[in-house]
């Protein structure tokens, strides 16, 4: 046994706590075991002709065990060429000193670590063999505890070496597949962060600036219908389309910024009003080239979550988007109601209406608004009811709890 061996338990030239301490417990084994071997020879053999021998042979023993950390712990041709010199001299020194025979249980633990289990248990069986033998000859005459008990040691010590490397090996396996997996896991995650992402941003965009592209194209039309009869209109239009674009390229801004609505971040700090105060901003804002947009407070404003309060006015911004350019309306209604334990969002309006889609049905011809707004509202734990029906209007509602998702005021302002 080297200094290496505790190293293949199941993945080469890598050795934990318990193979560096069964290493070095192994070591200090075979080096106790070899001179006790080498002082009883001296002590009961004295003078002999073969002791220069017997010296010189547990010398060159005790140096190939101890080159054994420089091969390393990968069995290769160098490393099975040194174990086969180790046994090999421990062979001849069996021969002629049949007490060397203890310094096999070091050996047995050497072959187990460095050759495959039945090359292993091959070897183990010649060295138990040789064990037998020597011990036979020591002793005055045949002794069955001698035959039977060097062969029943090895047995039961090898099965559980060749069990617990088994077990071993198996538990780097699941800790391997447990890493692959949560490597997986942290790619998908990723990957689903990076979709739900876009989707934010699409509905972002969506909301801010095409709402603003519409609203602008749908007044210079106006303006330049008008443009030869009625100059003061058309000069109203574009007045009023050239705030949209101011406020547009604020809303740009502020999406590179932080992605925080503008309507919100100029509403002040009280997070309970800023709701109110930002969706009564939008409706004076949306009012104008036949639409009268009213807005409506009900119950008492509780603080909101900024990302409720984000995800609420863009809801709010998507509806009338949705109304300027679908419901051909006169007139839309903005009611935000406070209750006990949810905050429902309504947007009414007098336009054409038309049939919904059943729940899960998809978008029935609406574009990316109804998409859009259902995923806001559950974002935040909450629900998108459409009411309507050709030529009677269209009513939108959406109802988000007061949870931890909702209720609060000090989160991320990005929805």
């Amino acid at each position: 046994m080297h200094g290496g061996d505790g190293a293949r338990a199941a993945r080469p030239g890598v050795a934990g706590p318990e193979e560096r301490w069964l290493a070095a417990v192994m070591h200090a084994a075979f080096f106790l075991l070899l001179a006790a071997s080498l002082s009883r020879f001296l002590l009961r053999h004295p003078g002999e002709p073969r002791t220069p021998w017997i010296i010189a042979l547990s010398a060159v023993l005790a140096l190939l065990y101890v080159l054994g950390p420089v091969l390393g712990a990968t069995p290769n041709p160098r490393r099975l060429l040194w174990l086969g010199a180790v046994v090999g001299v421990w062979v001849v020194l069996v021969i002629l000193a049949p007490s060397y025979a203890w310094c096999a249980v070091p050996l047995f633990y050497t072959g187990l670590r460095t050759l495959p289990t039945r090359a292993a248990l091959a070897l183990v069986t010649v060295l138990t063999a040789l064990v037998v033998a020597a011990q036979l000859r020591l002793a005055d005459g045949f002794d069955p505890n001698l035959a039977f008990a060097p062969p029943a040691v090895a047995a039961v010590a090898t099965a559980v070496f060749v069990h617990m490397q088994r077990q071993t090996a198996r538990q780097r396996a699941l800790i391997d597949d447990l890493l692959r997996t949560r490597r997986e896991l942290a790619a998908t995650e990723r990957r689903e962060g990076t979709l739900a992402e876009r989707q934010r941003l699409s509905m972002e965009i969506h909301d801010t600036l095409a709402q603003g592209l519409s609203s602008q194209r749908m007044l210079l039309q106006a303006a330049d219908r008008v443009w030869d009869t009625d100059a003061a209109a058309a000069r109203t239009h574009v007045r009023t389309a050239e705030s949209i674009a101011d406020r547009g390229l604020a809303e740009a801004r502020r999406l590179v910024h932080d992605l925080a609505p503008v309507d919100l971040a100029e509403a002040g700090p009280d997070p309970a009003y800023a709701l109110p105060a930002a969706l009564r901003a939008l409706a004076g804002r949306e009012s104008g080239a036949g639409l009268a947009v009213r807005f409506h407070p009900e119950g008492t404003p509780v603080p909101l979550t900024a990302q409720a309060r984000s995800a609420l006015l863009r809801i709010a911004q998507g509806a009338l988007a949705n109304v300027r350019e679908h419901a051909g309306a006169g007139t839309a209604a903005l009611t935000l109601t406070y209750l006990d334990d949810q905050v429902v969002l309504d947007v009414a309006d007098d336009g054409r209406g038309f049939s919904p889609p059943a729940p899960g049905g998809g978008r029935a011809g609406r574009g990316h608004g109804l998409p859009a707004i259902r995923a806001r509202a559950a974002r935040l734990g909450g629900t998108l009811t459409v009411e309507s029906a050709p030529g009677e209007g269209t009513v939108l509602s959406v109802v988000v709890p007061l949870g931890d998702g909702a209720a609060g005021g000090s989160h991320d302002e990005r929805d």
